[in-house]
Order: structure tokens, then sequence, then C-alpha cells
């Protein structure tokens, strides 16, 4: 048994039921009636962690558990029945329960559409705060996205200190909103600057790259089909000159991309298709160089893990935030640019960069840029003000 969420429960709407997973089996302990609030366990003090939507967004939310937990907190996931959520804390039994709430984003929304999503929101922050009172919640932790509304709003409703982490370097829609009203905001591109949130295992796998043997290609688990059509074309020189290949294609891909690279000739120990791994810290340590997206989570964990990058920012980002995440590497030279046009990314001038890159130098600037202390930091910081 799994834990439960909002919108497949054939029960009364009223109510939301999870499950408590400890050593791989459910116990149904944690059942709340949302009209009135009662709860029928013991547990109290706990702190939510809300959002996701995307990998950037859980990999906080999972760095800023672990480190919490470690403390002995109490931990509480809300997040969404959509996205990513649920694939990556479903069955994750550091947090003592976890919440997969029907919302939905806003921003790309029109008219009634986006009126709905609005109602969504507060009719779920209602149902929230109903969470926070069966559980005595001490803190809500947004991670942003659009999953974190629910619970982030109930947080300022209910008066519970809402701490609010920033992952990009241009501040999201609904954190620009609840900036004003949080208890504390992190970020690693706005004063006071907290170091990134990284798990520890990218920082232990980090090595300093000095020749080119390996390129990984990261589209993150969804995939990018700009990366995908790139590295085909890419991947045939690269491979001649005794260059391996690792590529994260996405799901979605990863049939049609083993025949195209069958195609091609490419196979056995000359290339590693995948399309998601929770271990991905191994699959880089094993690499030289990275083409990638610019989203902050791969960002940062390509930093620890001081592996040097060429960063194609996805074209349609809000605000081309995955650009400004990653201009501050490009300005100090441990990063390069390749911009995607028309769809597609020149393959001329992305081997010319990665035939240019001195790897020696910028893999050992890119270890000084992120300390590895960036979950303890936070963690610090909202243990104190609550």
């Amino acid at each position: 048994m799994t834990p439960k969420n909002l919108q497949g429960d054939k029960r009364n709407s009223a109510e939301i039921s999870s499950s408590n997973l400890t050593n791989g089996k459910a116990r149904n302990e944690a059942q709340i009636d949302l009209q009135s609030g009662t709860r029928n366990d013991s547990e109290n003090g706990s702190i939510i962690i809300c959002g996701g939507g995307t990998g950037g967004h859980l990999a906080v939310a999972k760095a800023l558990n672990e480190e919490l937990v470690s403390r002995g907190c109490k931990t509480i996931f809300v997040g969404s029945s959509g996205g990513q959520d649920k694939m990556w804390f479903e069955n994750d039994d550091a947090f003592s329960e976890k919440f997969f709430l029907p919302s939905s984003g806003v921003v790309d929304k029109k008219g009634l559409g986006k009126l709905f999503s609005l109602f969504n929101i507060l009719n779920l922050a209602l149902k929230c705060r109903v969470i926070f009172k069966a559980r005595g919640v001490k803190a809500v932790v947004s991670v942003g996205g659009y999953s974190a509304a629910p619970a982030a709003f109930a947080a300022i409703i209910s008066r519970t200190p809402l701490f609010i982490h920033e992952q990009n370097a241009v501040i999201g829609s609904l954190n620009k909103l609840l900036k004003p009203l949080a208890k504390g905001f992190f970020s690693s591109y706005f004063k006071p600057v907290f170091s990134y949130p990284v798990a520890e295992r990218f920082f232990k796998t980090a090595r300093l790259r000095s020749e080119l043997k390996t390129v990984i290609f990261l589209g993150g688990s969804q995939g990018a089909a700009a990366i995908n059509s790139l590295a085909l074309k890419l991947v045939p020189t690269l491979t001649q000159k005794g260059v391996k290949i690792i590529h994260q294609c996405g799901k979605n891909a990863l049939e049609s991309l083993r025949k195209e690279y069958k195609k091609l000739g490419i196979g056995g120990d000359e290339l590693e298709l995948f399309d998601f791994d929770p271990k991905i810290e191994l699959k880089m340590n094993r690499a030289d160089l990275a083409v990638s997206r610019a989203g902050a989570g791969t960002l940062w964990e390509l930093t620890a893990n001081a592996l040097p990058s060429v960063f194609v920012p996805y074209p349609y980002a809000a605000n081309d935030h995955q650009v400004f995440n990653a201009k501050f590497l490009v300005d100090q030279n441990l990063a390069e640019f390749c911009f995607q046009k028309d769809g597609e990314v020149d393959a001329d001038e992305m081997l010319n960069l990665i035939n240019e890159m001195d790897l020696k130098q910028i893999s050992s600037k890119l270890a000084k840029q992120i300390d590895n202390d960036g979950a303890r930091k936070i963690a610090d910081e909202i243990l104190k003000n609550i």
C-alpha cells in the first residue's frame, strides 16, 4: 500500500489519508478528518517541506529533509499528485508522512483556467491548515514550484513560520509574492547568500579533470529534444577520437535513441544511454565534461562535482532564468554557453567549445564555487527561528 492522494481517493473529499512507511511496510495510521481536524496518532511538532514538480525543486527538498531528519526533526512532505513528486518521494520513508495533492500551476493559465487553478489552490490551502492543526506543524519550508502553493499559503493564513528556498537567479512568481511574508528566504544568488543545498554525494564523487575521455549529455529526467539531437550529431566525431559517451535522454526518447545509435554503429563500451538514475553523481564522476541544460539543481550539482560544462539554456524558461543561473560561471570563464536557436544547437559551435575548454583549470576552480554546508546552514536558520 502506498500513500493515497486526494485525487484518487474514493471516500469523502474532505479526507486526506497517507500511509507511514517503515522498513518498506505501510501502516494506515495517519488518517485526518479535514472537517474536524481530528487526529488519531500522537505525532507532534512536525516541519512541512513543500514544493516540487521538477527534479531541481525536489533535489533541494531531499537535501534539506536529510539534514533536518539527521537532527531528529519529524518532517512531512506536501507536494502534487502530478509532476515528479510521487516518483521521488512516494516510497521515501525519511519523511514521516507524504501528501500528494491535486495542485496545478497558475502562471501558464488564462481566463477560466487561471481562475479555477487559483480556487483550487485556496481550497487545498484550507485543507492543509487542517494538516497543520492535526500534526502541530511548527514550520513550513517551501522549495518552490507550483506544488508548493497550497502549503505555503496555508502557512501564511495560519501564521505558521514560512521559510522559502529560491533555487534560481530569477525569483519565481510564487516566491516573489510570498517573500515579504516569509520568516526566512534562502538563495545562492541573492543576499544573504547561502550555498546551494547539494547532496553530499556530489562532493564526495568530485575529482579533478584534466583530459577529455568521457562526455556526458544531460537533458534531465524528462529529456531535452535539442540536446538529444545534438548528441546524435556530435557522437560519431567524439567516438572517433576515442571519447566515450554517457547520455541521459529521458524516458520518452530512450527506445528511439537506441535505434538511432544502432544505425550509427555506436554502442558497447562507447555508449551508456539512460533515462533516469537516482545515483547520477556516479555517472558525473566518470565524465570529464558535461553538455547540459542550466536548471539550478543540475548546475550546482555539476559545480559541486567539479565537472566543466557547456550549458544549453532552455529557451522557454520563465524570465530566461537558466541563462542567469549559469551567467556567473560563464562570466568567470568557468563554463560556456551554446544557445539553442529554432529548436537546434549548432554542432560545430559546440564541438569548438568542447575542444577549447581548459578542463584542468576550470575543474580546479569550480570546486571553490560552492561549500558543502548549504543544507546545514539553512537548517540552522530554520531551527533557530521557530
